[in-house]
């Protein structure tokens, strides 16, 4: 064993004949800068050195190589680039062996396709995500995948964005061969990978193994390949509607059909340059970094979380039952409470439908399934709670209900119990005023179904202790949600926005724009549903009664459309009437336009004496957008939310806000401040109360800043 290089980033060590090379950049072996350098190096030494006769790649700590290093993006590039890394890897003259650990992503991937073998560990895995990120794979994977996994296969997993386990790997050729533990005769406390490696490498060098170059694979039937990349180039059009980087990497993959393999490495490097400069890739990479800035907050600073062995749900209606699934599919004992035996009993069915769903999808099995419901006890008995650490309160979105909740589990909860309300507008300090103990009432406010919508608003009333923030969050992360940080006020942050922007489109529609045409225009921007169509699915019941809550209180001088009143007041509310905006027939989900609907807007457009004018999609969505920038500045300025990136990942999980334009923040910083204040301007000459510019986006384009450098002063 000789020791030849040593650098901070890859180091070098020969075994033998055979030359290690090992990354060690934690925490995920980044492909930083320094890494690239060092494997570039390791590799001439490896064909400089007479005695080095085979190369093996691996690396420390539990993962191979998790990808680029995203933190240089957009910074000049350092030398070597990736590709000359991959293509000096299999340069080499001398067979390079990639030994896998954990996660081979991105460029790691990249690296292992440029070596000649691979091999892995059981437990590894291996991807191409870049597209989730407005990207591409730049390093050859769009040349090299394809040859060995077959053309359309390996496009499919680069539009997928997952990754796939290293027995799926290595049926589709990715791999060569997976070698389960320690080889024999290992020393005691060796690296799996690197033992395995270090036997493959010399396995091979016994047999006379060549280099094997993924380069000079020829790939079969390509007329036939390329018909099948056609069909799913248009497929994808369909799906991926306004996103850049799906069909460029169609486009990269049909090149390794049609062209040689250098040529079809330029084009990859042109395509991938390209995602680089989209607006796209901009909002992504802000929305990946965005996801993992919010759990950043104040309390977490200052305290440990409560342990959290038991939660008991109060309600179990559709949320109460979607937030019983969450936490049953995190590991915990769940007791479900409901006012009696009837109650309970729907309760149980909701949640027992969720599991027989999985079961027919064949995602579930009967055992499974027992085994998560042994874990869930029914009860119409708040003494059954009484020895849980943490409840969440589902009931009717009444005030005065919550508060007689909130007093009944003050009675039987055990000191130290967290008590959380799933309010989505309601007032939590008067909640937790309602108990003997404010400093353990927090709310969390999960979106519906709770079961798969990923975001939850954990909501911080003025007296709530610190750990008990903290608690919320380590909840979060246990039951796989992304968790905003928002204060009390009206809505907190996605619902008091969300009333801000339904208002606009109301305007929109008093003024000319159909509900239909409204729809299609915030379609277009990129949600998957526009305000009336997600109005008919939730229930228009819900924002009516929200309506008549807060009529007492509305400003007499501001506009108030009452064309969803009127709706309503047929019992028209959505799907699960049958008609709402659109018409539901036969329990159809796709509604349809509705001409009774339009004779009510007009019929509302004539009281007023209106006369209607014609909105264009952009028109429509400057409007819609002003209106959640706006809002968002004034959460921004009182507190309810820490940063404009809590905004963003509101939107992004909560409420379908595209995420390649990275959240509505991050989208008015795009447009320009200066623009989104320019409108709001505008606006006001013909509504100056609900148009007025909030201080905050003044001040911010007055000093020349934009949202960004609120997040930056924050970090």
């Amino acid at each position: 064993m000789a020791n030849e290089a040593q650098s901070p980033a890859v180091t070098t060590q020969r075994h033998g004949h055979v030359l290690v090379v090992t990354v060690n950049n934690p925490p995920v072996n980044a492909l930083s800068a320094a890494v690239r350098q060092g494997l570039f190096a390791a590799i001439e030494q490896a064909d400089a050195d007479a005695d080095t006769q085979a190369v093996l790649i691996v690396s420390e700590g539990k993962t191979f190589i998790a990808g680029a290093d995203i933190r240089e993006f957009g910074k000049p590039p350092v030398p070597p680039a990736l590709p000359d890394v991959c293509n000096r890897i299999e340069a080499c003259t001398k067979p390079v062996v990639a030994a896998l650990q954990g996660a081979a992503l991105g460029g790691g991937l990249e690296v292992a396709l440029g070596a000649h073998y691979r091999l892995a560990l059981p437990a590894a895995k291996v991807g191409l995500p870049e597209v989730d990120l407005g990207l591409m794979p730049g390093a050859g994977g769009t040349q090299r995948a394809p040859r060995l996994m077959g053309v359309k296969a390996a496009a499919e997993f680069m539009l997928s964005g997952k990754p796939m386990g290293a027995q799926a790997a290595l049926q589709a050729g990715l791999l060569d061969r997976i070698v389960d533990g320690t080889p024999e005769g290992a020393s005691e406390g060796s690296r799996p990978a690197q033992e395995a490696g270090l036997a493959y490498a010399n396995e091979l060098l016994a047999s006379g193994a060549p280099v094997r170059r993924v380069r000079d694979i020829a790939i079969p039937n390509a007329e036939a390949a390329l018909a099948e990349l056609s069909a799913l180039a248009d497929d994808t059009a369909k799906k991926s509607r306004g996103l850049f980087s799906p069909l460029k990497i169609i486009e990269a993959v049909r090149a390794a059909v049609e062209l040689p393999f250098d040529q079809g490495m330029a084009l990859e490097r042109r395509l991938f340059l390209a995602c680089i400069d989209s607006p796209q890739r901009a909002g992504l990479i802000h929305a990946f970094f965005a996801e993992r800035e919010v759990t950043k907050v104040p309390e977490a600073r200052a305290a440990a979380p409560r342990a959290v062995a038991s939660l008991a749900i109060i309600g179990g209606g559709t949320m109460g039952a979607g937030i019983a699934v969450s936490a049953l599919d995190a590991g915990f004992p769940v007791v479900m409470v409901e006012r009696d035996a009837e109650a309970i009993a729907r309760g149980v069915a909701n949640v027992t439908k969720v599991y027989d769903g999985l079961l027919a999808k064949g995602r579930m099995t009967e055992a499974q399934k027992a085994a998560v419901l042994a874990r869930f006890t029914p009860s119409t008995n708040y003494a059954d709670v009484a020895a849980v650490d943490l409840v969440i309160e589902a009931v009717f979105e009444d005030l005065e209900v919550k508060k007689a909740v909130f007093q009944q589990l003050d009675k039987v909860c055990k000191p130290g119990a967290v008590l959380a309300t799933n309010t989505s507008y309601l007032d939590i300090d008067a909640i937790a005023a309602s108990t003997s103990r404010p400093q353990d009432v927090i709310g969390l406010h999960f979106f519906s179904p709770a079961n798969i919508m990923k975001l939850l608003e954990i909501v911080v009333p003025a007296q709530v202790s610190a750990d008990v923030v903290v608690t919320a969050f380590e909840l979060a992360k246990r039951m796989k949600k992304v968790p905003v940080r928002a204060g009390v006020c009206d809505g907190f942050i996605g619902n008091r926005i969300l009333a801000t922007y339904k208002q606009a489109a109301d305007y929109l529609m008093e003024d000319g724009a159909s509900p239909y045409e409204i729809d299609a225009a915030v379609r277009g921007f990129g949600y998957p549903m526009g305000p009336c169509q997600v109005t008919d699915l939730a229930g228009g019941d819900i924002g009516w009664a929200t309506r008549k809550r807060r009529a007492a209180t509305r400003d007499p001088k501001a506009r108030y459309v009452e064309i969803a009143d009127r709706i309503c007041e047929r019992g028209w509310f959505g799907q699960k009437t049958g008609r709402g905006f659109y018409l539901y027939p036969q329990g159809a989900r796709t509604g349809q336009p509705d001409p009774e609907v339009l004779a009510i807007v007009d019929a509302e457009r004539a009281k007023k004496g209106i006369t209607p004018r014609s909105f264009t999609p952009e028109e429509i969505m400057r409007r819609y957008m002003a209106a959640i920038v706006n809002e968002g500045a004034k959460v921004l300025a009182d507190g309810i939310a820490l940063r404009p990136l809590d905004i963003d990942v509101t939107f992004l999980y909560g409420y379908g806000f595209p995420r390649f334009r990275g959240g509505p923040m991050k989208y008015a910083d795009t447009v320009g401040l200066d623009q989104i204040l320019a409108d709001l301007r505008s606006f006001a000459q013909e509504d100056p109360l609900f148009w007025q510019p909030a201080p905050l986006l003044e001040q911010l384009v007055a000093e020349g800043r934009n949202f960004d450098s609120l997040n930056q002063a924050q970090r």
